[in-house]
């Protein structure tokens, strides 16, 4: 999947992964790539193997049900002994050895590994002790999840896109992905951990801890707005304004402790506002969204009247 990143170090929102690689693309990735590295962010690896499995359903035809098998090893050996997944591996020196929340990336390996461990389709070909060390790598997975919340003042709060291997803390990536909060990424380790049958109480804290500052650090008033070039309506600019009736919006990054909405470049110096990060980051970057809305208005709701109500 590294063939297909821009050298802005952005992705396709559609890969064609039924597309048989040309010659130019082969000689690309051996010349750009090592090819010993797998990425996990991004929809990489992990959707793959579920394709992969997907076709196995659908042909019959053994080598993809061999080749996904070979795949779930595969991330099962990506998996750091605490718990935590790599955004890349074998490991690479830097920010690539962080666990890796970015993305969706562990929770995407989680997601496919439980289907795994429940037998769910298109996995059913998955044999036993396969899907027995599936289980017993999403329990770890599980543990870490629940060890990486962040606390401040001993109060629960959500995770950092990426966490220290080793000390758990919460970690910077690129030079505008600081450690802070995530708006973005917390949402889908919150829907991960709802999807828990039987949740224990640690789990259910978890959750509600994190809804819990989902709530209190919504930004109300604010709308985002594109600004577009008249003639091609290509986007050329981002910016906030105010909007007394917008729906809420939640920041990428919250600074640890003050809750303060964190906008950077590639400076890595952090502002206050949108309009102080350059216009190639200001385009280039998720830095605003509604992602907790789906959670807040329907998820959670159906999930505590399940599980937390007598």
């Amino acid at each position: 999947m590294l063939l297909y990143q821009n050298e802005n170090g952005g992705w396709p929102k559609n890969i064609d992964m039924a597309r048989k690689l040309t010659g130019a693309d082969k000689a690309r990735l051996r010349q750009t790539h090592n090819q010993s590295e797998t990425i996990l962010d991004n929809g990489a690896t992990w959707s793959q193997i579920r394709f992969l499995a997907l076709v196995h359903e659908a042909t019959g035809d053994a080598r993809f049900a061999t080749a996904a098998q070979h795949g779930i090893e595969f991330l099962l050996a990506a998996q750091y002994a605490n718990g935590g997944w790599p955004m890349i591996y074998p490991l690479r020196k830097g920010y690539y050895s962080h666990i890796t929340f970015n993305d969706g990336a562990m929770i995407g390996v989680m997601k496919l590994l439980r289907d795994v461990a429940q037998e769910k389709k298109p996995f059913e070909f998955v044999d036993q002790n396969l899907r027995e060390r599936s289980q017993q790598a999403i329990d770890r997975g599980l543990d870490v999840i629940l060890r990486t919340q962040v606390l401040v003042d001993g109060q629960r709060t959500v995770w950092c896109a990426q966490h220290d291997e080793t000390t758990l803390e919460p970690a910077a990536a690129r030079t505008y992905e600081l450690p802070s909060l995530s708006g973005y990424e917390s949402v889908g380790i919150v829907e991960y951990l709802m999807g828990v049958d039987h949740p224990s109480p640690e789990i259910k804290r978890a959750v509600e801890s994190a809804v819990d500052w989902f709530n209190n650090v919504k930004i109300e008033g604010q709308a985002i707005e594109w600004k577009r070039d008249p003639d091609t309506g290509r986007p050329i600019d981002r910016t906030v304004v105010a909007d007394p009736s917008a729906d809420p919006i939640w920041a990428r990054f919250y600074e640890i402790g003050t809750n303060r909405p964190m906008f950077v470049g590639r400076d890595g110096i952090v502002h206050d506002h949108l309009a102080d990060v350059e216009q190639e980051r200001r385009l280039g970057y998720a830095w605003l969204g509604d992602w907790p809305k789906k959670l807040l208005d329907g998820e959670y709701p159906e999930w505590r009247n399940r599980w937390c109500n007598p």
